[in-house]
């Protein structure tokens, strides 16, 4: 028998494990931490302390608790992309219901993989597509389910990355290069992806085409007279990506949360600690000095059975930090989101009418990324576990399995620089 809260292990205590647990502290009567597994000792010990995991429930290595007996209900798996089917496979035949960050893996095949084991071991599977569980964003569905704007006809659907955060995460940071993580529309854009794909019903897509690149973050655009490294950089202070003024001018003014946190992995950021990073580690170099390969920009044209069609662009030049731009073009209406509100104008009527959402999310979650759906995604899975419902994972295992098809389609199609078309599970020759 459960106990009358959910038992979690967090296997990875970076920013996202971090995160989710903090559920445990908000809800202690609903969830519970009782162990914690990662190689940085400073991260593994932060979150015992937080959550008063005894010794013995801490490990540096996740095969460690696969080896131990079972012990908690479920586990958290936020181990960077390359690092997810290993654990994800090893302990759901433990028998633990698994909540997984996305991207699921790096490759169909693993994907595939976790959610066969998933389904073999009748263990609950819930990806972190952590936008399918914004009460706003879950609005737009509703709306389109009840016919809001009539036949969905066209989808226009914007990632706007950030300036800085691109510069952060992908020019200097985990998600740089693919050989280390995943290729950019992967790691980032399986959010958008598995949106569009909810949003068509789980319509079958026909063909799809996609094109981007790396731009700007090259070698030969490295401004006269920039060094390697900021701190000693004589042009520094004209730069907009200049490491100063993400992480130091930050920290200066008392700001330790992301994007600063992330740098300084086994230490409390302070001005000592984020000047010791930006000389010696990676997030201190010159953008245009870093070995980041990954795409600054692409898009994505689809076409869905019923001649449903869908255009999907991600681009790290934006002053907005992916607050998404959505539009939702119908026989009877147009849908717009933009990222505050959603705005429907009825054709016959003419009528324009505005809708919002409230969140029962404390603000400590909403600041920590992803406004409030964080909170809502573990609130969803917890009680999923606590009630033997998987009916209330609104990501689970094979709606997300053919949305990350979706984003392995697309990037097939990027680099073959080619239309694919599609059958009913898996891509047609041209």
């Amino acid at each position: 028998m459960m106990s009358t809260f959910v038992k979690v292990i967090v296997i990875g205590a970076g920013n996202r494990g971090k995160n989710y647990a903090e559920f445990a502290t908000i809800n202690p009567v609903r969830m519970q931490v009782v162990g914690v597994a990662d190689p940085r000792t400073f991260a593994q010990k932060n979150l015992q302390k937080r959550h008063q995991i005894p010794d013995e429930n801490t490990f540096s290595d996740w095969r460690q608790v696969a080896d131990r007996e079972k012990f908690a209900d479920a586990v958290f798996i936020c181990t960077p992309d390359r690092l997810h089917r290993d654990p994800a496979v090893a302990l759901a035949k433990k028998g633990y219901h698994i909540l997984l960050e996305k991207p699921m893996a790096v490759t169909e095949e693993e994907c595939t993989e976790i959610v066969e084991t998933c389904i073999t071991s009748g263990v609950m599977l819930m990806v972190c597509h952590v936008l399918r569980y914004d009460p706003l964003i879950s609005k737009i569905k509703e709306l389109i389910d009840h016919g809001a704007v009539g036949d969905v006809m066209h989808i226009q659907h914007l990632e706007p990355v950030g300036f800085y955060h691109f510069a952060h995460s992908f020019v200097r940071g985990n998600w740089r290069n693919e050989a280390q993580s995943s290729f950019a529309l992967l790691a980032k854009s399986c959010h958008d992806l598995d949106l569009i794909h909810h949003w068509t019903g789980g319509r079958r897509c026909i063909k799809i085409s996609s094109f981007g690149s790396l731009n700007h973050f090259r070698k030969e655009n490295k401004p006269v007279g920039a060094a390697d490294r900021c701190l000693d950089c004589l042009v520094e202070k004209t730069c907009p990506y200049s490491a100063c003024k993400i992480y130091l001018d930050r920290v200066k003014q008392g700001h330790v949360g992301w994007p600063v946190s992330v740098i300084c992995s086994s230490s409390v950021p302070d001005i000592e600690s984020v000047t010791e990073a930006l000389r010696n580690g990676p997030y201190g170099r010159c953008v245009y000095e870093c070995d980041n390969n990954v795409c600054s920009n692409q898009v994505v044209n689809i076409e869905f059975e019923g001649g449903l069609t869908v255009a999907f662009s991600m681009v790290a030049f934006t002053e907005e930090i992916c607050q998404r731009k959505t539009s939702i073009y119908g026989s009877k209406g147009e849908l717009t989101y933009d990222g505050n509100r959603i705005r429907v104008f009825d054709f016959l009527t003419k009528k324009t009418t505005l809708h919002s959402s409230e969140s029962s999310a404390p603000e400590s979650f909403a600041m920590a990324g992803h406004g409030n759906a964080d909170y809502h995604l573990v609130d969803a899975f917890i009680s999923a576990v606590a009630s033997a419902d998987p009916s209330l994972i609104h990501s689970g295992p094979e709606e997300t399995l053919a949305s990350h098809r979706l984003v392995f389609l697309a990037e097939r199609a990027r680099l073959e620089n080619r239309v694919v078309f599609c059958g009913p599970h898996q891509e047609q020759n041209e």
